[in-house]
């Protein structure tokens, strides 16, 4: 009698305990092994996903920004803290200048790729009319707006009036550029002519209001937040410029057209940022954020200077352009200014010779990258 053969099972082995390794069927060991390899595959699907976008992640670009220091770059700081800036591609270094002759200098020899800067100064240079000694620069060009300038003419203590600063000191950035002619205009209009005072350049508004607190001179033209604090020593806000004056455009982003052309993307995406920093500091929900911010940014800043930094810097009417957008009438008004009050200076009116709005005009379309 033949023996009965049964069918030998097909084995395999996993790993059980240590002390034992231990068949499975065949079956059992292949469902095993499907399920394992679709976890691996799984797992190596997500980390191919993680892994993609940073491995194909284009680099920054870095864009050096030389500003005046002071509450007025609120919109360059919510624009780098926020990540306004790195969510288009940019890496924003801040640096402060001492006045509108050495910004002006590092503009026409590319120390900086975007001066932060008073039109006026723009207009200056491109007319050949700067005390810098880099001679004229054609190339200089604003390419965004921000604001009015914030100014106001400020005295000592001592000086309650206009008619005070008769046979008195006062100081500008510099004689021919910056927001001297504004500061000319309103002592016209309160019947001051310029033999009536001395003017001396001391530099930008920390400058200026050091040196007035020094008691060097007894008046000069500030921004916010310098005449708040100035008006918390007893000093005194003679006047509010565009109160004055009407429209006039102030700070604007301004670079050389050259390096305008060759890094138009990188400049559409920087006007864009600003512009989405001033929306933001709009928002009134954004309030408590926005002022952490600023006094991050201005150390020694107190919770008080800020609030009516906020206010003044915010105001429906007054605050930081919408948009970041040019004031057409504010720029008809840099130029009558200097044509009035520069001697020899020729009649100015073509604002194209200093700002191209066509950077300007992309970043606020959408489908331009």
């Amino acid at each position: 009698m033949s023996a009965i053969r049964h069918p030998r099972p097909t084995l395999d082995f996993t790993i059980g305990t240590r002390s034992a390794l231990k068949p499975v069927p065949a079956g059992r060991c292949l469902r095993k092994r499907g399920s394992l390899i679709r976890r691996l595959f799984a797992a190596v699907l997500l980390a191919s996903a993680v892994q993609t976008p940073a491995s194909a992640e284009t680099p920054a670009t870095k864009l050096t920004v030389n500003v005046f220091p002071g509450g007025f770059n609120w919109p360059l700081f919510v624009a780098r803290d926020k990540g306004f800036f790195a969510a288009r591609g940019l890496e924003i270094e801040v640096q402060p200048t001492t006045g509108s002759i050495a910004q002006m200098s590092g503009l026409a020899t590319g120390k900086f790729d975007i001066a932060m800067t008073a039109i006026d100064n723009i207009v200056a240079y491109v007319e050949g009319q700067g005390d810098a000694s880099v001679g004229k620069q054609s190339d200089f060009v604003a390419v965004m707006g921000s604001d009015s300038g914030f100014l106001s003419v400020v005295s000592a203590p001592a000086i309650p009036t206009f008619e005070k600063l008769r046979g008195q000191t006062l100081s500008v950035d510099a004689r021919s550029t910056g927001y001297a002619f504004v500061f000319f205009d309103m002592l016209a209009r309160e019947g001051l002519k310029a033999t009536d005072y001395t003017i001396v350049p001391v530099g930008g508004m920390t400058q200026r209001w050091t040196a007035m607190k020094q008691g060097q001179q007894v008046a000069t033209i500030l921004s916010t937040p310098y005449d708040i604090l100035a008006k918390a020593e007893g000093f005194h806000q003679l006047g509010w410029a565009t109160h004055t004056i009407g429209p006039y455009q102030g700070n604007v982003a301004a670079t050389k057209r050259p390096w305008a052309e060759a890094h138009r993307p990188q400049l559409v995406a920087y006007i864009r940022a600003y512009a989405a920093a001033i929306d933001w500091l709009y928002e009134p929900k954004n309030h408590d954020e926005a002022i952490k911010i600023l006094r991050a940014n201005l150390p020694s800043m107190s919770e008080q200077l800020a609030q009516q930094t906020y206010g003044e810097l915010l105001d429906p009417k007054d605050g930081f352009f919408r948009q970041a957008k040019v004031d057409a009438e504010g720029v008809r008004t840099v130029l009558r200014l200097r044509s009035q009050y520069l001697p020899g200076s020729p009649q100015l009116s073509d604002a194209s010779r200093y700002y191209d709005a066509s950077f300007w005009s992309d970043a606020m379309t959408p489908s331009v990258k």
